[in-house]
């Protein structure tokens, strides 16, 4: 009988995480990520020893008994692969994030460690293979190097052969697990002479296509393609001409270093030159064919949905306006503040979402809208986001599978390297079995960087109580409002002269920041005080990017709530706590009456 009692005891517990006899599972802290001993765990638990049931139950009891342990033992059955909040497993510790606790204000161990794989700190075998994938790109859009001074001498026909020749072997070599190097087939994408390049244009356009694919091991690319990239690469290269490619590939650059985006495709991808590669340009094809990112989401932003919602005669426009503010103004996604790493902060209010609430166009527009609008605020050595699924109130009728795999195809397969950490917080039981199916859609990758969190002691780990909002249970006193677009704020976009002129000057950057790069793929340093001046001449050229950029941003992209409330300042400034005073019929959130008002 005593044996029954325990097994009942212990079944309860599995039944529900939260029935315990301690009050605390142990916990990983973010600073000491030795967790609590299992001696000492075990300690924690009452000795007094169960007490008996009464004789008197007799065979009854007995059955009812080992009845409920069967059930429970079942339950466990189906849930217990599903981490529960405030497990051990569940909190995920970030064995690499240890900081001082204060924003942006990181220490050297830290730095040093998240800039692994980034700009200044990479191996001589990462930088070789940053050297591969960016000859790799210059094959695809066809960059002409013969037009690049500076490569070895003079610029006869030869040479231009010799160098293209040079920048195809560069691009076509890829490292062995030894340590040794192989030669793939080549298949150039260059123009042989300028004169070649003008009597065969035509012909040279055509043939890249078939030439830029049989470069790509689509055969070893397809092993482990969960998207279907290498079809989509395909898809690219037959359906835009090289010069879209590499326009695509500048605008979103945007205020990023340019190595820093190529870099984050070669870490999603292991270093992999030809899977990475296919990544780039199927996200090149997504964002201007399928999501129209740039020339659409961001260029429209919150006044075109405005716009759309008040006057477009298509109806489909309409509704997806109508839908886009209605999320927008609820706030069931916003952006605030940041952790304990200095990364943005995006917080996802599920109880706000319904199935069928908004049209899946309007919800995805949503998402990418808010994720391009969180690169906006990245500011080097941080270059990843924090997002907070906030699971207070939580039902099944919020639950929507179909934003739930858009958002982490996004992560997975668009924006590589953008999550730095995902807090679930406060998720009731029943999301454990929900959880169990979300788990098996992703990487091992993004799933290790899942934590969840059941209080604000528990979210204290990641973030500073003083910067976790009351709604969370922190200290901070602030509240998301939405504040209406005002009249004439994107007056800049119609002054296309002044655009087109700025264009015209970013685009005498690309060239020279690719010329640089050609020069450093063709001619690698000798040794330590050359290598010293390439990255001089090209980091230059970045930096003059970036400033230039937001020169340019109020003329391509809409403003936003960010904008308008001083988080997202000029010149690139960001400032996640900017104090905003503003009349209140101005400010919305999700109040059915102030936004009649608005209107």
């Amino acid at each position: 009988m005593r044996c029954l009692s325990r097994a009942l005891r212990t079944s309860t517990t599995r039944i529900h995480p939260r029935i315990r006899a301690q009050p605390r599972a142990p916990v990983f802290r973010l600073y000491n990520h030795t967790p609590t001993s299992t001696t000492t765990f075990l300690k924690g638990f009452s000795s007094r020893p169960p007490s008996p049931l009464e004789s008197s139950s007799s065979t009854l009891g007995l059955v009812a008994a080992a009845s409920l342990a069967a059930s429970a033992s079942l339950y466990y059955l189906f849930f217990a692969s599903a981490p529960a909040p405030g497990n051990p497993e569940s909190s995920t510790p970030l064995a690499s994030q240890a900081t001082t606790g204060i924003p942006g204000d990181l220490d050297e161990k830290m730095a040093a460690e998240l800039a692994a794989g980034r700009i200044g700190n990479l191996t001589p075998e990462q930088e070789e293979k940053l050297r591969q994938m960016w000859a790799a790109m210059f094959r695809v859009y066809q960059f002409d190097v013969s037009s690049v001074e500076g490569t070895d001498g003079a610029h006869g026909a030869d040479d231009d052969a010799a160098e293209n020749e040079a920048l195809e072997s560069v691009a076509s070599t890829t490292a062995t697990g030894d340590g040794k190097k192989k030669e793939k087939k080549k298949r150039s994408l260059f123009k042989r002479s300028k004169k070649d390049a003008k009597d065969t244009k035509e012909e040279d356009s055509v043939a890249s296509v078939t030439k830029a694919v049989g470069t790509v091991d689509l055969a070893a690319v397809s092993e482990d393609d969960k998207y279907g990239q290498g079809k989509q690469f395909e898809e690219a290269l037959a359906s835009l001409s090289p010069e879209a490619i590499r326009s695509t590939v500048w605008s979103m650059v945007k205020h990023d270093h340019p190595d820093a985006l190529v870099l984050r495709f070669l870490r999603a991808r292991k270093w992999d030159v030809d899977k990475a590669l296919v990544m780039l340009v199927s996200t090149m094809h997504w964002r201007s064919q399928e999501m129209h990112v740039d020339d659409d989401i961001m260029l429209k932003g919150e006044a075109g949905a405005v716009a759309d919602a008040a006057s477009s005669a298509d109806e489909k426009l309409k509704t997806v306006g109508e839908d886009f503010l209605a999320q927008m103004r609820m706030g069931k996604s916003y952006i605030h503040g940041t952790d304990k790493m200095g990364r943005p902060i995006c917080i996802v209010r599920v109880r706000l979402h319904h199935q069928g609430d908004q049209v899946e166009e309007s919800v995805e527009r949503c998402t990418v809208y808010t994720i391009e609008t969180a690169r906006m605020t990245l500011q080097p050595p941080v270059d990843t986001a924090t997002i907070i699924f906030d699971m207070t109130s939580f039902s099944l009728a919020n639950m929507d599978y179909s934003p739930v795999k858009f958002m982490i195809k996004c992560f997975e397969a668009n924006y590589p390297e953008c999550l730095g950490a995902v807090l679930v917080h406060k998720s009731p039981w029943l999301f454990q079995g929900i959880w169990r199916v979300i788990r098996g859609w992703l990487d091992p990758v993004v799933a290790s960087k899942v934590h969840f969190t059941n209080n604000v002691k528990d979210m204290e780990e990641f973030i500073a109580r003083d910067q976790i909002i009351k709604e969370l249970g922190g200290d901070e006193d602030w509240e998301y409002k939405f504040v209406e677009p005002e009249p004439g704020e994107n007056d800049k976009m119609k002054d296309t002269a002044t655009r087109d002129k700025l264009l015209a000057e970013r685009e005498r950057l690309f060239r020279a920041y690719e010329e640089a790069t050609a020069r450093w793929v063709l001619n690698p340093a000798a040794n330590a005080e050359q290598a010293k001046a390439v990255r001089a001449e090209r980091d230059g050229i970045a930096s003059k990017l970036r400033d230039d950029y937001w020169v340019l941003d109020p003329y391509v992209r809409a403003r936003s709530v960010y904008d308008r409330t001083g988080m997202l300042q000029d010149g690139g400034k960001v400032d996640f706590y900017a104090p905003f005073v503003k009349d209140e019929i101005t400010q919305t959130n999700g109040n059915p009456t102030a936004q009649s008002d608005v209107e």
